[in-house]
C-alpha cells in the first residue's frame, strides 16, 4: 500500500538541516505565498479545514483567528514538540526528516498571527532530535529564512529551541507555557486560552509539530488541494505510528480515513508468527482498547468516536492473543501515577486508585463491587480533571469493561454485564 505524502514529501532525498537542499525540493515556497499576502493565511487555512494533528482536532484555522484578533505589543507561535505519549514517534520523524518543514510552518504561522518569536518545546528524550534542530535552526538564519528581514520581506521572526524536563503533562499546552515560563509544568484553568492570554501573559499560538508542518504544502497547493484527500469533517493526510505485536512497526502517512484493517494488514503485514490479533489500543496510551472485530474502522475522528475507539494522534498499537490486558492496564496505570502533576484532586487521589482496583482483578484478589467502583472513578475522572491527562487516563479501563468484560471476573465469575 502506497504513502500519500504531504508532510514527509521528498523525505530521505536530501540533507534534513540544509534550507537550500529543501529549497531545491519545493521547500519555503509556501512561505513565499504566504508572505505575498499575510491576510489571507488563516482564510486560506481555515478553508482547508485542517484539524489539529496533536490529538484534538481543533480546527487550526480557528484557533490562528483568535491570536491574529487579539491586540498586543507582543505574540508568539509555540510548537508543542514535548511528544509524550507512549507508542507515538510521528513528530520525532518529522523533526528528524524534514525539519525545514516545520520551520516554515512555524514562520507561516507568525505572519498570519503577527508574532515576531516563536519557541519549539522539545521533550528531554529527544537528544539526537535536539542536534538536528539545532544546525536546521542555524542553517535557516545563515540563508535568511530567520531573523530580521526574512526574505526581504520585512518580516522578523525568529525561533528559540527549549528542552522540557521530561514531564508528560507538559504535553498539555497550558502546562507547557508554565514550564516555558520557568515554572513548575502544571496546566492553568481556562478561560483564559492561550490565543489571548498565553506565554507570559501575551496571545500565543500554540501547535503541534505535524500541524504546523501541514501548512507550507497547503499555502503551495491551495485548500481545495488539501480538501480532496482525507474524509469531509477531517481532511488531509496523517501521520499514523504502527507499534506492538505487528510485523512492520514504524511511522507511515496515509489520507485520514484509512481503516484499521488497512493499516494492520497492508502496511502492517500482521501479526509475527501468525499469532492472531486479539486487540488494539487506538490514541496511544490514554486512548482505548478495542476489539479485532472493529478492524474495519476508518481512522477518522467522527468513526471512531462512532464505534469507541480513539483518533488522537493516530497511534496504534496492535496486541496478539499472547497478551494480557490486565497486565497492559496495569502498566498504563502506573504510568498515569508517575506522570500526574497532582494539582487536581480527581486525578492526583483517582489515579492511585484505578491502580489500585486493576491490580486487584490482576492479581485474582477483586471483590464484589470493586468493578462497580472501578467504573464510578474512572467516569467521575473523566468530567472532573482539570487537564487532558487526567480526563482520559481511565479511558484504556473502562474500554476493556465495555469490550472485554470477560477480564473482570471475581472468583472466575464475571459479576457485571459490559457497559
Amino acid at each position: 500500500m502506497e504513502e500519500t505524502r504531504v508532510v514527509l514529501h521528498k523525505a530521505g532525498e536530501f540533507l534534513p538541516t540544509s534550507s537550500l537542499e529543501y529549497e531545491a525540493v519545493g521547500g519555503y515556497a509556501g512561505l513565499r505565498k504566504a508572505a505575498a499576502d499575510p491576510d489571507q493565511i488563516v482564510d486560506v487555512i481555515k478553508a482547508s479545514g485542517l484539524r489539529g494533528r496533536g490529538g484534538a482536532g481543533f480546527p487550526t484555522g480557528l484557533k490562528m483567528s483568535f491570536t491574529k484578533g487579539a491586540v498586543a505589543d507582543q505574540k508568539y507561535v509555540v510548537c508543542n514538540a514535548d511528544e509524550g505519549e507512549p507508542g507515538t514517534n510521528k513528530d520525532r520523524v518529522i523533526m528528524e526528516e524534514v525539519p525545514h518543514r516545520l520551520i516554515e510552518g512555524m514562520i507561516i504561522a507568525a505572519l498570519a498571527v503577527g508574532a515576531d518569536q516563536g519557541y519549539i518545546y522539545l521533550r528531554a528524550e529527544y537528544p539526537h532530535v535536539k542536534k538536528v534542530l539545532e544546525k536546521a535552526l542555524e542553517d535557516a538564519r545563515t540563508h535568511g529564512f530567520l531573523g530580521r528581514d526574512i526574505m526581504g520581506s520585512g518580516f522578523d521572526f525568529d525561533i528559540q529551541l527549549f528542552i522540557g524536563a521530561g514531564a508528560y503533562v507538559c504535553g498539555e499546552e497550558t502546562a507547557l507555557l508554565d514550564s516555558l515560563e520557568g515554572k513548575r509544568g502544571e496546566p492553568r484553568f481556562k478561560p483564559p486560552f492561550p490565543g489571548v492570554a498565553g506565554l507570559w501573559g501575551k496571545p500565543t499560538l500554540v501547535n503541534n509539530v505535524e500541524t504546523l508542518a501541514n501548512l507550507p504544502a497547503i499555502m503551495v497547493n491551495g485548500p481545495e488541494w488539501f480538501r480532496s484527500m482525507g474524509t469531509e469533517s477531517f481532511p488531509g493526510t496523517k501521520l499514523f505510528t504502527l507499534s506492538g505485536n505487528v510485523n512492520n512497526r514504524g511511522v507511515y502517512e496515509f489520507p485520514v480515513g484509512v481503516t484499521i484493517r488497512q493499516l494492520f494488514e497492508e502496511v502492517g503485514g500482521g501479526c509475527p508468527d501468525g499469532r492472531r490479533l486479539y486487540a488494539i489500543q487506538t490514541g496511544g496510551a490514554s486512548g482505548n482498547i478495542i476489539p479485532a472485530s472493529l478492524l474495519d474502522t476508518p481512522m477518522d475522528q467522527e468513526s471512531c468516536d462512532k464505534v469507541g475507539a480513539t483518533f488522537g494522534a493516530g497511534d496504534l498499537m496492535f496486541m496478539d492473543e499472547t497478551c494480557c490486558l490486565l497486565d497492559v492496564l496495569e502498566n498504563l496505570a502506573e504510568f498515569f501515577v508517575k506522570e500526574s502533576c497532582g494539582k487536581c484532586t480527581p486525578c492526583r487521589e483517582g489515579n492511585p486508585q484505578l491502580l489500585h482496583l486493576v491490580q486487584k482483578f490482576r492479581r485474582g484478589k477483586a471483590q464484589d463491587g470493586d468493578l462497580d467502583l472501578l467504573i464510578e472513578l474512572g467516569s467521575a475522572m473523566t468530567i472532573g480533571c482539570l487537564c487532558g491527562l487526567g480526563q482520559m487516563a481511565p479511558n484504556p479501563i473502562l474500554s476493556v469493561v465495555r469490550f472485554f468484560p470477560q477480564v473482570f471476573a471475581v472468583n472466575n465469575v464475571y459479576v457485571r454485564g459490559a457497559s
